[in-house]
């Protein structure tokens, strides 16, 4: 199915069980992907929403912990629901072995022997892990990996 027609049978399904806090986060994301449509004028594809989920998800992680850090336990819960039904629309996340296998692979296949080949290597990684691990941990990985 269609990630979007599973965001809008979701949001319906919401809307008949009156369950409020799970529709505000749908409609939350249905207001992010159509206002990306409109900004650059096309159709999202499924990649394209995974990428609009990811960035919800990382602004959710952030706001999480600066509600944490400022003692706002009720904001938190929100920000910590929010991601919950947000990642149930991410794939299946990478494993750590899985992760490490492929950047093992990603540097043997770009001959990165240095920290300034750093580069090659993000660019064969960032759409293996679109949406199924966290780019900015991988990227540590290859850094720390590199530079030994």
């Amino acid at each position: 199915m269609n990630l979007r027609l599973q965001i809008n049978e979701d949001m319906k399904a919401a809307m008949r069980a009156k369950d409020t806090a799970r529709l505000a986060a749908i409609r939350l994301l249905m207001a992010a992907i159509k206002q990306r449509e409109v900004d650059e004028r096309i159709e999202l594809t499924d990649a394209d929403i995974l990428a609009v989920i990811d960035k919800m998800m990382k602004q959710r992680r952030d706001s999480f912990s600066q509600f944490e850090a400022a003692g706002r336990k009720d904001l938190a819960d929100i920000e910590n629901f929010e991601m919950s039904v947000l990642l149930g629309y991410m794939p299946q996340q990478l494993s750590q072995a899985e992760i490490d296998a492929a950047i093992e692979l990603a540097i043997s296949a770009s001959g990165a022997a240095s920290a300034q080949d750093m580069g090659k290597v993000m660019a064969i990684l960032k759409p293996k892990f679109a949406g199924r691990a966290d780019i900015g941990k991988a990227s540590a990985q290859v850094k720390a990996r590199l530079s030994s």
